[in-house]
């Protein structure tokens, strides 16, 4: 090949990563464009929104909004900012992540390394589960609540999303576990490890690629969660997404869109902060069980 040739090669690659890049950058700034309405619209005065552009930044610029969507008097009752509320998203997101994920390591760990009869039917029905939508499950749901004395609570809220989570973790570590070798499980068996043993000291420390996985799903999916919010909980254990609704509904008169935007915004913020940290992860996870061998 000359080195003309050579040189036209270079070019042309050159120019295709760069459109390629600002294809890219077009998507990037698309799907941003609404975060960027809602954080320079919650730092404006609601005049400013009213008579003005909600596209452009703010002429003043003020945390009013955010102090209102946070914490705000009480009406009747029932408090309408959202600081009540994160304490019992976090209450109720952590246990749920932790126990659905640590019971989704335990069935992928039995569903490939302590194989018995029935096993795949077993799996084929707990992947059925992932399938089921939130609305057929809501009034089963509500009566178990109710027979079990968890209606209106934060663990009965727990339970919901640990029953309706475990599906999709035992996914994840089954097709994970699959890749890993029995021969190091039968060797840890002659040796005279017991089926805990082999969990605690072989299975779990190489499993944090997919328990990360997990870990962003089932925060991501309980933390956002809605229906179950709405339908399960009570004033004392509402989550931040019923509360946004509330804080949402609660205006009277003129909407206060600075202080909606920059709800919403706060409900978002967790789940934004642990894709940042922890999303390069994420794929890494799904594709490290891809490949047996």
């Amino acid at each position: 090949m000359s080195a003309a040739t050579q040189d036209t090669a270079v070019r042309t690659g050159r120019v295709a990563r760069t459109f390629i890049y600002l294809v890219l950058l077009l998507f990037a700034l698309f799907y941003l464009l609404p975060f960027f309405v809602m954080l320079t619209n919650s730092l404006k005065p609601l005049s400013e929104i009213t008579g003005g552009n909600m596209m452009s930044l703010p002429q003043v610029w003020t945390l009013d909004a955010w102090r209102s969507a946070w914490s705000t008097a009480q009406i009747g009752v029932e408090p309408t900012g959202l600081k009540p509320y994160f304490l019992n998203s976090l209450l109720m997101v952590v246990p749920a992540v932790a126990i659905s994920t640590m019971l989704g390591a335990l069935n992928g760990y039995v569903l490939t390394k302590w194989r018995f009869r029935g096993d795949t039917i077993l799996f084929g029905l707990m992947l059925f589960a992932c399938f089921i939508p939130f609305q057929i499950v809501l009034i089963p749901m509500a009566r178990m609540l109710g027979l079990m004395g968890l209606a209106g609570s934060t663990p009965g809220l727990i339970l919901v999303h640990v029953v309706y989570g475990i599906g999709f973790t035992t996914l994840y570590f089954r097709n994970y576990y699959a890749s890993f070798p029995t021969e190091l499980v039968k060797a840890a068996m002659i040796d005279g490890a017991g089926f805990f043993r082999i969990f605690w000291r072989i299975m779990l420390p190489v499993s944090g690629p997919i328990a990360v996985v997990s870990v962003i799903w089932q925060f991501t999916n309980i933390w956002n969660d809605f229906l179950f919010g709405a339908s399960f909980a009570d004033l004392d254990s509402m989550p931040m997404t019923v509360a946004l609704n509330n804080l949402v509904n609660s205006s009277t008169g003129v909407k206060e869109y600075n202080v909606h935007f920059a709800g919403a915004i706060l409900a978002a913020l967790p789940t934004l902060f642990v894709y940042i940290v922890a999303g390069r992860y994420f794929v890494r996870g799904l594709m490290a069980g891809s490949v047996k061998g």
